[in-house]
């Protein structure tokens, strides 16, 4: 919830780059003498101008006084400390560290990974793999053993062992036991870069050697190897499992029944429209989201989204985890080319472990826009310190001899000093990485260069605020929505969750607003042929049951008719619109492509809501109510001064 929240927060108070010169940035109000200006008001004023969709939040008065509401919050939290929180600190690090990648780019390496990247994307391999865990930090000697092993197994396959044998005895992937190792097709990005990497470089029919990722050591083999089939657009009529009370599979015969309307002529849309379960696309006529392969959690929607070779083809009736489906294909879509997927390709990059080689680019950057001096007595001093016991990782440096070395030896960019005892410190934890350079003085100028390196990074990264005032800008937003999220969970989300009292007390007080509308009792008997219509009325007058009449006119392997059994609420997508609702047997109306009428047996009309049918809507009322309240509230707990004349001048400049 936090995410979605902050991200939200984010857009809205994102900013535009470009700040009018026509007014200076001046004091526009202030909160208990803390002074806000013109400059932060405009740029988020003019951003969030194109996302806000209720108009009233786009006059400017109204719009002031929700910024204004958003300040006192965030000046709340401050005061009660919720910037001192733990976890805030390390989220706001955790989203600092994130965003920084953003900012350390190396054109040159992009533009290679860039190509690489699209090459492999012209194919998809199918590979399976065997997984040795292994921590992405562990210790030199516990990864020997990782490794010895993954070679152990690669041992085993190369004297005959299977290798969906091996995958399924010695792999620590769960899931091999079930698919003994096997990952399906995909192309590139679909997994961590080295195992990418490793899949692309090894042939057919081929293991590869152990390949260490973040997940541990991999052996790879690559089963086969085709042209990209790019990506597929296709709708669907999906309807979700369900048993009748005898145990029978109600979901297949529903959708024997759509598909059985099919083959009859009728069309693909309307029939998605009018009863397929999947909300998110029936009311575009089933059409999905463009995708490619490896992108669906639905290996067998996937493959039967590719068989299809025509336009406007249909798939039979098919089952899925998620319940019975019948597909369409729209439209099939080539590999793009290089020039229209670069720019996509670059921003997936750099959210890949790509990104590491960017990052790690940067260094000869930061050894040229940066000076870096070592004051080379202090420099023999520490290597003196430094002697062969580092190779047996039993080295150590005292708490004297810290205290003794409390003095400079590195000066980056004549600003930032830092002490002979921190690269000592730094060296005692570097020897867990058993390296054997000799002799001992080699290296410590080995790892001194990585200690040079890794602080010329840190100098850089803790001035980004002042290299980039976006990058500073963009910090103060997350910051504050960070603190904002916190204070209203705590204010008011929580409050309005467990105050069972207040949500009863603001219930009874809007019941109004909570009102069911006219809900019918009915059956929706439905078809695309008036005459079948006719018949299935004259068989609801002469008393008969809907089963009885659906066997009676669906013969011979044909759906002539379909009937809808439920309690539905006026304006219900599957009531027709044209009938008048009364307790009775209705006219035949038709709408779009379907006859339908209404046998209705009962007629609730309009009433209020008991509390507990309406519990979900009057919770988040309520949180709206207590929100509004208490901004009143935090406005009589301090001195807000609002600067007129500069708003004035705001409003004419954005207008």
């Amino acid at each position: 919830m936090k995410n979605y929240f902050v991200l939200g927060l984010f857009l809205l108070l994102n900013f535009n780059q470009v700040f009018s010169q026509e007014i200076k940035n001046e004091e526009l109000f202030s909160i208990d003498n803390k002074p806000y200006f013109t400059e932060e008001f405009i740029r988020v004023y003019n951003k969030n101008i194109d996302l806000v969709k209720d108009d009233s939040q786009k006059n400017i008065d109204v719009y002031f006084d929700l910024f204004l509401g958003y300040k006192l919050k965030v000046e709340k939290a401050y005061k009660i400390g919720l910037q001192n929180s733990l976890k805030y600190k390390n989220e706001l690090a955790s989203y600092r560290t994130q965003l920084s990648k953003n900012y350390t780019s190396d054109s040159k390496v992009t533009e290679v990974l860039k190509t690489e990247a699209y090459q492999r994307s012209l194919k998809e391999i199918k590979a399976s793999h065997i997984l040795i865990l292994l921590d992405e930090f562990a210790l030199p000697a516990d990864t020997l053993i990782a490794y010895n092993k993954a070679l152990e197994i690669k041992n085993k396959i190369s004297e005959g062992l299977s290798f969906e044998q091996a995958a399924e005895t010695y792999s620590q992937d769960p899931s091999a036991k079930d698919n003994k190792g096997n990952l399906g097709y995909f192309s590139v990005f679909r997994m961590v870069y080295p195992f990418e990497s490793t899949a692309y470089n090894t042939k057919v029919g081929s293991v590869s050697k152990p390949t260490r990722t973040r997940f541990g050591y991999h052996l790879i083999k690559v089963t086969d190897a085709r042209d990209n089939r790019g990506e597929v657009t296709v709708a669907h009529i999906m309807v979700l499992d369900k048993k009748a009370d005898d145990g029978s599979d109600m979901s297949k015969n529903t959708i024997d029944e759509i598909y059985q309307k099919l083959q009859q002529g009728e069309k693909f849309d309307a029939l998605a429209k009018q009863f397929s379960e999947d909300k998110s696309s029936s009311d575009k006529g089933g059409v999905l989201n463009r995708f490619g392969a490896g992108q669906l959690s639905s290996i067998e929607f996937e493959n039967i989204s590719f068989s299809l070779k025509e336009v406007d083809e249909t798939s039979e009736p098919f089952k899925s985890n998620f319940g019975w489906h019948i597909v369409k294909l729209i439209e099939k879509h080539s590999v793009e080319t290089y020039e229209k997927a670069k720019y996509e390709l670059e921003n997936k990059i750099r959210r890949d472990d790509r990104s590491k080689l960017i990052s790690n680019s940067l260094s000869d950057k930061l050894n040229k826009k940066y000076t870096s001096s070592t004051d080379d007595k202090v420099m023999k001093l520490v290597k003196s310190l430094v002697d062969d016991t580092f190779y047996n990782q039993v080295w150590e440096v005292s708490q004297d001899v810290l205290k003794e070395s409390n003095i400079d030896l590195l000066v980056i960019n004549n600003d930032l000093k830092i002490k002979a005892s921190v690269f000592l410190q730094y060296l005692q934890t570097m020897q867990k990485q058993n390296l054997q350079i000799k002799p001992v003085a080699a290296l410590v100028d080995h790892f001194y260069a990585l200690f040079i390196d890794v602080n010329l990074k840190e100098y850089y990264d803790s001035n980004l605020e002042n290299e980039f005032s976006e990058f500073k800008n963009i910090m103060e937003e997350y910051r504050d929505g960070l603190l904002l999220f916190d204070l209203m969970e705590k204010e008011i989300w929580d409050r309005s969750k467990s105050d069972t009292i207040g949500q009863k007390e603001f219930y009874l007080n809007n019941k109004a607003n909570y009102t069911w509308k006219k809900r019918i009792q009915a059956d929706i008997y439905s078809s695309t042929n008036r005459s079948d219509l006719e018949a299935a009325l004259k068989l609801v007058e002469k008393g008969k049951e809907v089963i009885f009449i659906k066997n009676e006119l669906n013969k011979d392997g044909k759906v002539n008719i379909m009937v809808q059994t439920g309690l539905f609420e006026e304006g219900d997508k599957f009531l027709p619109k044209s009938i008048k609702y009364k307790v009775e047997r209705s006219k035949i109306v038709k709408e779009g492509d379907y006859y339908f009428f209404l046998n209705t047996s009962k007629i609730t009309d309009s009433e209020p809501k008991k509390f507990e049918d309406a519990k979900g809507k009057i919770i988040n009322d309520y949180q709206q109510f207590l929100d509004s309240n208490w901004v009143n509230e935090l406005k009589n707990d301090v001195t807000i001064k609002v600067n007129k004349e500069v708003l004035e001048k705001v409003k004419i400049l954005l207008k």
